[in-house]
């Protein structure tokens, strides 16, 4: 892809791999180096980023509406569903198949709170455990649970426990990867 831009308004980005947000200034040079899940990985003099998508137009693409609708229960509680679409938005910025087709997610639990609704925890991996993406991509996640209704606080944890393996990849995935 690889399209050479410059930013015509400030947006805020995500630092790869630190996940860190950090504003962008209007006239940045950028790279756009994929759009997958809804956002943007670019390039600029001063690190990689991942840009939401609904900030497309700064970066002279198309607005990406990453809007969730209707993804509650009769309760209110949010879709389990909808938490899952969102998590399959999510992708490594250096392999083309979302987390949850990677075998990353090993659990995501809804539970109801006093003062925020509800919380959705998820337990992942990384595929290795020197990869430096893992806050990047925890960000990321965090950030698309959230999007959800009814989701008024979400925790993204990595664990090594047990240790990823390419079995865990998904058929879809698997496909993609182009390993059958």
């Amino acid at each position: 892809m690889n399209k050479e831009r410059t930013l015509s308004r400030d947006v805020t980005g995500t630092q790869i791999p630190s996940g860190e947000k950090q504003s962008l200034p209007a006239g940045t040079r950028i790279f756009i180096h994929q759009t997958l899940g809804g956002s943007y990985t670019v390039q600029t003099d001063f690190g990689l980023f991942r840009i939401d998508g609904k900030d497309g137009d700064a970066l002279g693409e198309q607005v990406i509406d990453n809007t969730v609708k209707a993804a509650t229960l009769s309760d209110g509680a949010p879709d389990p569903e909808a938490i899952w679409g969102q998590l399959r938005q999510v992708f490594d910025p250096e392999i083309p198949v979302n987390i949850v087709d990677l075998g990353l997610i090993y659990s995501m639990d809804v539970e109801k709170t006093s003062d925020t609704g509800y919380k959705v925890s998820v337990a992942m991996t990384l595929t290795a455990p020197g990869c430096g993406m893992g806050p990047a991509i925890a960000e990321d996640a965090k950030s698309k649970i959230l999007l959800v209704p009814g989701v008024g606080d979400a925790e993204v944890r990595i664990t090594w426990d047990p240790a990823w393996n390419q079995s865990m990849i998904s058929e879809e995935g698997k496909m993609k990867l182009g390993l059958i």
